[in-house]
């Protein structure tokens, strides 16, 4: 209803109050999102006489004595009260009443009911690949910033944490990224667990920071029989003690994932990318090309990984080398937000420019969402893209915002009168 009206969705050919005097709607009102009334500032005439104030909406007329609004002083310029349909007249405030029953088009009703309740992909999904393409990419550059301003909303809160140390920053984003999907929660966890003065400390070591990371991941708990894990446990208990590391208890997963993406794998690599290099946030805010950054990103486990997936199990030599999907993966969501923030904050015109500029440069991410939106119809080659249809589908289709979605508006009028 508030769409509805708002938008002025409805006949407005002969207007007139459920006692019969014509109206006209010269101004909707702007949705109130306090306490009171739906709108307020509305304007609108009733037999020629000029009216300011507020309109209430309600599926039933029924709907004020419900809500206790004859009591509430909230609601005392209350001039129009717009319902769906009129079934209660015994209202004490002589209130003017708009009835739309039979003002709106069925398609749209009928439409916005079937979104509703289908279990599948997004709601629309039979009419949105139909939309022109110039609304689409209009929409999808709004997406992206609103995508990459949330993102920002959240970094900063963690920023604040750490008194504004932008490496430290990258640092607890790109271990979450490692462990992504399964293990974001945790890898994150563990590198907040870790000083980044003793992450800089013993960047020449990478046994210890390995050592580091595999164990508070509580994976060096077990006793083994290779070499390898008996001495990466004994450096942990030495390190642990040394720098009274508390103890992580959020739990690191192995199933339903590759062995690639194993913890172990994950965080030898992340090891050994804090090795490359500890001021990575300083290097890409000076750096142009994605490709450098790509091979900067391009580490590789420990030896001892090449033929193992798990402790104290030998499996075929393969080196452990972070692939391209995953360096990208982490350019697309742990960098360029980083950088984004940054340019925002600052404010750096030149870094912000860069941080969309990279994302319209890179390929579009293959993951299961994506997957998605393909099958309906839907596809993107650009991260920009990409990323924008994420946005969409979580922060839109799968909440059932149709009515603040552009391409769910356009969708939920009559064909003939589309723009």
């Amino acid at each position: 209803m508030q769409f509805i009206w708002k938008n002025r969705y409805f006949n407005q050919q002969g207007l007139e109050l459920t006692t019969g005097e014509p109206v006209m709607i010269d101004y909707p009102g702007e949705l109130n999102s306090h306490q009171g009334p739906d709108f307020i500032n509305a304007r609108i005439r009733i037999n020629g006489n000029f009216w300011i104030g507020s309109v209430e909406l309600h599926l039933y007329s029924s709907g004020w004595v419900k809500h206790n609004h004859t009591k509430d002083e909230n609601y005392r310029n209350v001039m129009l009260h717009v319902v769906w349909k009129q079934d209660k007249l015994d209202i004490k405030r002589n209130i003017p009443q708009l009835e739309l029953c039979n003002r709106i088009p069925i398609h749209m009703l009928e439409t916005y009911a079937g979104w509703m309740v289908k279990p599948v992909f997004i709601p629309c999904e039979l009419s949105a690949p139909k939309t022109g393409t110039e609304k689409w990419e209009s929409w999808a550059s709004r997406l992206l910033i609103l995508r990459l301003n949330r993102k920002m909303h959240r970094i900063l809160d963690s920023l604040r944490l750490n008194k504004y140390h932008w490496e430290e920053q990258l640092w607890w984003m790109m271990a979450a990224n490692f462990g992504n999907p399964v293990n974001t929660t945790a890898f994150e966890a563990i590198a907040r667990s870790i000083p980044f003065s003793l992450l800089a400390k013993h960047r020449q070591q990478f046994i210890q920071l390995e050592a580091l990371f595999i164990g508070q991941a509580n994976l060096l708990e077990k006793i083994y029989l290779d070499p390898y894990p008996v001495m990466l446990r004994k450096e942990f208990i030495f390190l642990r003690k040394k720098y009274g590391l508390k103890k992580i208890y959020e739990p690191v997963h192995f199933l339903r994932m590759r062995p690639e993406n194993f913890p172990c794998i994950r965080l030898s690599q992340l090891a050994s990318l804090c090795t490359e290099t500890i001021n990575l946030f300083a290097w890409t805010l000076e750096c142009e090309s994605i490709p450098l950054v790509r091979k900067k990103l391009m580490v590789s486990a420990n030896d001892y990984w090449h033929n193992h997936f798990v402790f104290d199990k030998i499996s075929p030599y393969r080196e452990k080398m972070l692939g391209i999907d995953m360096c990208n993966n982490i350019i697309i969501n742990s960098i360029i937000p980083l950088l984004y923030t940054y340019g925002k904050m600052i404010p750096d015109q030149a870094v912000l420019k860069k941080s969309v500029s990279w994302l319209e440069q890179m390929p579009a991410e293959q993951n299961q969402l994506i997957a998605g939106w393909k099958r309906v119809g839907i596809s993107v080659k650009k991260a920009s893209g990409s990323q924008a249809l994420i946005e969409l589908k979580k922060q839109f289709c799968d909440q059932r915002k149709c009515l603040e979605c552009e391409i769910g508006k356009h969708l939920l009028l009559p064909a003939d009168i589309r723009s």
